[in-house]
């Protein structure tokens, strides 16, 4: 629902088993990974929607039209199955943060929804299950962004430089 295209859908990281492993590491008792036919009983034809309306077709979403209304939608089923009192979703993903957000306010779901700074490779790539799609030259050169962006913000007068700072989060695992 999420996926745009069918292609990304299949291509799509799928780590539970090794989600599982570093989780029990961790002395995690429960996880809940519903199956599709278990969220979707129905099949998703005529599925209805939750949008949000704005953040889901600026920036990202300009270019993936119907992929945050997908996102809304799964974590609003999501929501309803579980019922958590406390949600955490990373800042990497600040747009489907905000969205999120924007959602929880919107409907009125009484959740904690915290946002979970950015962990980074030592050579300052974020990481993520995407980051599996890119070749080794890709990987290679993909911390570079960071380090520009970095150096941008460490430019800039204390004022707008901290924010941006903020934003680009210097945690490292």
């Amino acid at each position: 629902m999420q996926f745009d295209r069918v292609d990304d859908l299949a291509r799509y990281p799928r780590t539970l088993q090794d989600d599982c492993e570093k989780l029990n590491k961790r002395h995690v008792d429960f996880v809940f990974a519903p199956t599709p036919a278990e969220v979707y009983p129905q099949g998703t034809e005529g599925q209805t929607y939750v949008d949000v309306p704005g953040l889901s077709t600026m920036l990202e979403g300009a270019s993936r039209p119907g992929h945050f209304r997908g996102v809304s939608t799964i974590v609003s089923k999501l929501f309803n199955l579980v019922q958590p009192d406390v949600a955490c979703f990373g800042e990497k993903d600040f747009q489907q943060l905000a969205l999120i957000r924007k959602m929880v306010a919107d409907m009125g779901y009484d959740i904690e929804i915290i946002g979970v700074p950015i962990v980074r490779a030592k050579d300052g790539l974020a990481l993520s299950s995407r980051n599996g799609y890119l070749t080794a030259d890709q990987r290679k050169i993909a911390p570079g962004l960071y380090k520009v962006l970095s150096a941008v913000a460490e430019s800039w007068p204390p004022a707008i430089g901290s924010s941006m700072r903020s934003s680009l989060s210097l945690n490292r695992s």
